[in-house]
């Protein structure tokens, strides 16, 4: 019993030492391109326009759009980095060994996504560290950040392995991130109160599932939110909890990996 824990472990720290080192390898494409972003973000919605903008809830309009800068940055980080790497694998025809290898299929599919989280955590950490160079940035309930920062991060890493999965081609991997992930992400109140919104678009608004999470991750910091917290976690455990199932189920029927 023993000795097959030990063999697990084994197993799956390979699989996560393997990510870790894929990204900061190439670490000026995976965390950099992050960091420059949000500091232009910064620069043009938060000293620039955001000067225009009257106070939200009491914030300046710069403090109301740092959680979800962050936010963006840890759900394009998490996804990517799953979606590229287990792809790149299945081009290579290198995930064929990784099946037919006593690797149970919830250690594979745990590797990959807990590489995904630590970067999208290294991303959201380096946001952070640029934010408060831009704003007096308070953290209302750290455990509440932290929380919403590991579900967040493991869904999406979860979601990027669905879509490596379904993928055949280098064009599919970008597609779910251009016309999916993107526009709902703007449109999950990154840059603005669904309040200021009128009724009908608020309702609409609130069929955005990335609505709930950034707007949980404002709350730990800012301590205000347009919707309820506690629907905001029900959600994401409920999406994540999903999502495993869903990847376990793939992985043992094969579906998009067996030739």
């Amino acid at each position: 019993m023993t000795n097959n824990v030990r063999q697990i472990s084994n197993m799956f720290m390979t699989i996560v030492r393997k990510e870790i080192g894929r990204f900061l390898r190439i670490w000026t494409q995976t965390l950099l391109p992050s960091v420059i972003m949000t500091v232009l973000y910064f620069i043009v919605f938060g000293a620039f326009i955001g000067s225009q903008i009257r106070s939200i809830d009491g914030f300046s309009y710069m403090a109301f759009i740092v959680p979800g800068l962050i936010m963006m940055g840890v759900i394009n980080n998490s996804y990517s980095n799953v979606v590229s790497s287990f792809f790149g694998q299945k081009f290579q025809r290198a995930v064929e060994e990784l099946l037919v290898s006593p690797t149970p299929n919830w250690v594979i599919l745990l590797g990959y996504s807990v590489g995904g989280v630590l970067r999208g955590f290294i991303v959201g950490f380096l946001i952070v560290i640029t934010a408060v160079f831009f704003v007096d940035l308070p953290f209302y309930n750290i455990i509440l950040i932290l929380l919403l920062f590991l579900l967040t991060a493991l869904f999406f890493s979860l979601a990027g392995f669905t879509n490596a999965i379904f993928a055949r081609k280098f064009d599919d991997v970008s597609i779910v991130p251009t016309f999916i992930l993107t526009p709902l992400t703007f449109l999950g109140g990154v840059f603005y109160s669904i309040d200021a919104l009128p009724v009908f678009w608020q309702t609409v608004s609130k069929f955005n599932p990335i609505l709930y999470m950034i707007n949980g991750f404002r709350y730990g910091f800012l301590g205000i939110s347009d919707v309820n917290i506690a629907v905001s976690i029900f959600i994401l455990i409920l999406f994540t909890a999903v999502m495993f199932f869903v990847n376990l189920y793939l992985l043992k029927k094969g579906i998009g990996l067996k030739q």
